[in-house]
């Protein structure tokens, strides 16, 4: 993954294309902080799609807290970095994915109450990885639990 965002780095400098050029430096730096967090050992996929995630977050987040400020400027920029961020993401699983998947781990782990919402969650995150969106998952989890 981190080899196709370095071509396509290289790809947006040819093309002229300075936005998209800026947003993956960004990325790319952010996922150079995380090398040098887990040094000694090889930076893995899974540790550059979380560096992903946690930038698309951070923008959505920012989005959010634009919108209610009227500052539309940074928020069609912000809309178009999460649109090039996204591109890196594997495709997120439909909320009745989600579903089944979070009735099967209250099956598994024996899930009564809210108090259980803990173990429901690792279920999740090992059956659906990356494909999720925890906050998602979490808020569909609370209501099961509820």
């Amino acid at each position: 993954m981190y080899e196709q965002i370095k071509k396509d780095m290289v790809e947006a400098m040819k093309s002229g294309d300075k936005f998209k050029l800026n947003v993956i430096r960004m990325l790319k730096s952010a996922i150079m902080l995380k090398e040098i967090e887990v040094k000694p050992n090889e930076l893995t996929d899974d540790d550059t799609l979380a560096v992903v995630k946690s930038e698309v977050k951070k923008r959505k987040g920012s989005i959010e807290e634009f919108e209610k400020y009227g500052k539309l400027d940074q928020v069609e920029d912000l809309k178009k970095e999460v649109e090039i961020l996204s591109v890196y993401l594997p495709e997120e699983l439909s909320e009745e994915a989600l579903l089944q998947i979070i009735d099967e781990g209250i099956k598994e782990v024996g899930a009564e109450s809210i108090k259980d919402m803990g173990k429901v969650m690792k279920y999740v995150t090992e059956k659906a990885g990356a494909a999720a969106d925890m906050s998602k998952v979490s808020v569909l989890v609370k209501q099961k639990l509820a």
